[in-house]
């Protein structure tokens, strides 16, 4: 067998690709539409994610007791978040294990923008701890609190061209805790927001779902660790 790295790449795009349109054809209920949607996406991340990455449907919360609303897509960390609970089949973690949201829709236009928008502002707005962190030759000073990266991924855009000055004005629309900052329209490309000059930078075509799975592994790198928890700020929770 002769390998091609294209080759490969190319295929896992069009994998994700006909997995997204399978879904949106074969399941007539919005919701069963929608939970598969999120099915392909989590399962893209929790395959090809570095194993000290987690990704699943969740809710966050913080050590004051606030929650955010239900995200379709959290990349968390699991080596040294202490608790992940669940409850009646649903999954909380803690602010401070949180890297990344995503929203997992059909297709993008100005309310979902805004939705997911909206959702990742949820998230960001909670309250993260971050303690000293000891190691050998001392203790390290708390860690800066990092962004938690958001976006919205889709399979197609209902905008024509799919990207153009009406997507970029409704991604622009979010700032401060709703900022978007990469995504992925299947069908047709993937985007970015550079940190520094917050322009979108729009890739049309070139295997899109995997080159979004590329950029959001660099950011996560970019990112290194999340905070350490402190814990016995959520252990007053155990109180009668």
């Amino acid at each position: 067998m002769t390998w091609d790295l294209s080759t490969l790449l190319a295929g896992l795009h069009e994998e994700i690709q006909q997995r997204l349109i399978r879904a949106r054809a074969a399941f007539g209920h919005p919701v069963a539409k929608g939970d598969a949607s999120e099915g392909v996406w989590l399962e893209l991340l929790q395959t090809y994610l570095p194993a000290r990455y987690k990704a699943d449907k969740a809710t966050v919360v913080d050590s004051q007791g606030a929650f955010s609303d239900q995200i379709d897509v959290v990349v968390y960390d699991r080596h040294y978040s202490p608790f992940i609970l669940h409850a009646e089949g649903q999954m909380v973690v803690p602010a401070e294990s949180v890297y990344a949201v995503f929203e997992a829709k059909q297709s993008a236009n100005a309310d979902l923008v805004q939705y997911a928008q909206r959702k990742a502002a949820t998230v960001r707005r909670l309250k993260r701890t971050s303690l000293p962190i000891p190691h050998a030759g001392g203790v390290y000073p708390p860690r800066p609190l990092t962004h938690i990266l958001a976006g919205l991924v889709t399979l197609e855009s209902d905008w024509r061209p799919p990207f153009g000055d009406a997507f970029s004005r409704a991604l622009q629309a979010g700032t401060g805790d709703a900022l978007i900052d990469l995504g992925c329209v299947a069908a047709h490309g993937h985007y970015c927001r550079d940190q520094q000059s917050g322009a979108y930078t729009w890739t049309p075509e070139g295997r899109p779902a995997t080159a979004f799975l590329f950029e959001l592994i660099a950011r996560l790198q970019a990112t290194a660790t999340v905070p350490m928890i402190d814990i016995r700020a959520y252990a007053k929770w155990l109180a009668p």
